[in-house]
């Protein structure tokens, strides 16, 4: 699914097997999907705020929580090389998406359509809805195959 709106940075979520094969994707021009990854193009739904309000709402905790979370909005590439950046995202929250059944996209969509940060960008519940369908089947291969989930974040 691209679900790009104009004039924001793109975050396109992706699986490597590890962050040093993430932090690889930083040297293939146009970033992962360039790189021949499975991934999930997105723009401006962050890895910091948006991600991390989604896994809180997913996993029932604060968002204080859950940004205190290993691997939660980690930026594994030199800040001084960026952008792009390549951030993890937690376990946490792809072992929610992975496990989450079909009935569980209208439950969570809706108030994380809520957010400030996604209301300011006028997204529906729909289009929540059918990003998080899309973050569900990623988290759903990743963990298949062993991999994590990561965050290319550029201008």
């Amino acid at each position: 699914m691209d679900a790009r709106i104009g004039g924001v940075p793109l975050c396109d979520y992706f699986s490597a097997s590890d962050n040093q094969a993430a932090v690889a994707v930083l040297q293939a021009p146009g970033g992962p999907g360039q790189a021949e990854l499975d991934v999930v193009f997105l723009k401006n739904i962050d890895p910091v705020v948006a991600i991390v309000q989604l896994e809180a709402i997913m996993t029932g905790c604060s968002y204080e929580k859950a940004s205190e979370r290993p691997r939660s909005g980690e930026l594994l590439s030199s800040p001084e090389d960026g952008p792009p950046f390549v951030v993890s995202v937690s376990d946490t929250l792809v072992y929610a998406l992975a496990t989450a059944a079909q009935d569980d996209l209208v439950r969570f969509a809706e108030p994380w359509s809520m957010t400030d940060e996604l209301r300011q960008l006028g997204i529906s519940v729909d289009v929540t809805a059918g990003i998080l369908k899309s973050l569900i089947g990623l988290a759903q291969r990743a963990q298949a195959d062993g991999r994590r989930l990561y965050c290319w974040w550029s201008l």
